[in-house]
């Protein structure tokens, strides 16, 4: 009896061990080409695929181009917007590929913050950007890129680095673009790295919340402005929001966004100034809300603080969603960004002493003063050129 009982369980073991191995025959024939090699050498071949596929997804996403004419301005720097442009789609594009890495709700990642970045060297027409992108932390529900971009004279072979930044994105569904989803875990080299990625996760998301407050204030026309005042350089640029700004899911590109921003920011500057002007820095630039096609956006920038040879200038973004009227005109985007003025030689220059007069004025000019020192004290505790 004992001997029938250990031959049935003998017999179905082997019926089960042959069922799976079955099952891994043909997962290796769907995962590969036929060939003579073994189950062995074919189940190897399985865990590379897997590998493969997951060190693609960790390794950095490398876009490069070369800048043409109309990437620049007259003195033939490329503008800042023009580089901010290319960094968010790195970032895009790295951050949208991790969040799809699994099975599960399909997914693309909107730019929802970038972290202050600054211009550490310009690009000149003829010159190669090289823009790295690579994924440091994520959160439930975000992830956080850095970046950072080359400059190639592809006559020399020089190379040097013009910019570093951080960007955050989040996943939202393609079913439903309102719908944020969550992130695949990322695999970090040291539990360090999580920790100090957690912290900067929290520090974002404290200054984002603070930004809110802002999120009333417009910039108003006035006639007749002076000299050297807020209202005498202030600027806007309006723009219908067309297919061509827009990724696949019908709302706008971060980059497009930012490239515009810089632009009005750029020209508030030149008028200050009445020079030529390069970006010198952006403060950490908040996505407060999606800009659909259709709409029609306002970018408006105004003189903030002005140093002896830099310019702070906030630009804020209004979206009025005129094809759908049961939605009111909402801040979309904000930011401040940073300028120098530069003589015909590529030498800083001094800029103009800002003239605030209204009260509102005058408290920016105080705030924009605090955060140049602040930033200014940083950068001598690291060694670096002050703008």
């Amino acid at each position: 009896m004992k001997l029938l009982v250990c031959a049935l369980r003998l017999r179905l073991h082997l019926h089960l061990r042959l069922r799976e191995l079955s099952r891994q025959a043909a997962a290796w024939e769907h995962l590969g080409p036929r060939s003579s090699q073994g189950p062995g050498q074919k189940c190897w071949a399985s865990v590379q695929a897997v590998e493969t596929r997951s060190n693609l997804l960790s390794r950095p996403c490398i876009t490069a181009r070369i800048m043409r004419p109309d990437d620049a301005n007259v003195a033939g720097n490329v503008h800042g917007g023009t580089i901010l442009k290319m960094i968010e789609e790195a970032g895009a594009i790295i951050s949208t590929r991790h969040c799809n890495s699994q099975n599960g709700e399909r997914c693309v990642a909107a730019l929802a913050r970038v972290e202050r970045t600054d211009f550490l060297s310009p690009m000149c027409i003829g010159e190669v950007a090289h823009v790295s992108a690579e994924i440091t932390y994520t959160s439930k529900h975000s992830v956080e890129v850095q970046v950072n971009v080359m400059s190639e004279n592809i006559l020399t072979g020089t190379k040097k680095l013009t910019n570093k930044a951080t960007l955050w994105y989040v996943p939202l569904s393609l079913k439903n673009v309102d719908k944020v989803l969550e992130v695949p875990p990322v695999v970090y080299s040291r539990q360090e790295q999580e920790e100090e990625g957690r912290k900067r996760y929290e520090a974002q998301k404290l200054e984002r919340m603070e930004t809110k407050w802002r999120n009333g204030d417009i910039v108003q026309p006035v006639p007749n402005p002076e000299p050297n005042t807020v209202s005498y350089s202030q600027s806007s640029l309006i723009h219908l929001v067309g297919p061509s700004d827009c990724t696949l899911h019908g709302f706008v590109h971060g980059g497009v966004t930012m490239k515009l921003m810089d632009e009005v920011a750029g020209i508030v500057a030149a008028r200050h100034c009445k020079t030529n002007i390069v970006t010198a820095s952006v403060d950490a630039i908040n996505f407060h809300d999606k800009i659909r096609k259709g709409c029609v956006i306002t970018i408006s920038g105004r003189m903030t603080f002005t140093s002896n040879k830099s310019m702070e200038i906030e630009v804020l973004v209004d979206a009025d969603p005129v094809v759908d009227n049961s939605q009111k005109r909402y801040r979309a985007a904000s930011a401040f960004f940073t300028y120098v003025s530069l003589s015909q030689e590529g030498k800083s220059l001094p800029v103009p002493q800002l003239v605030p007069e209204t009260e509102d004025e005058k408290k920016r000019f105080e705030e924009g003063k605090g955060r140049y020192l602040q930033m200014k004290a940083k950068r001598q505790g690291q060694g670096e050129p002050q703008p």
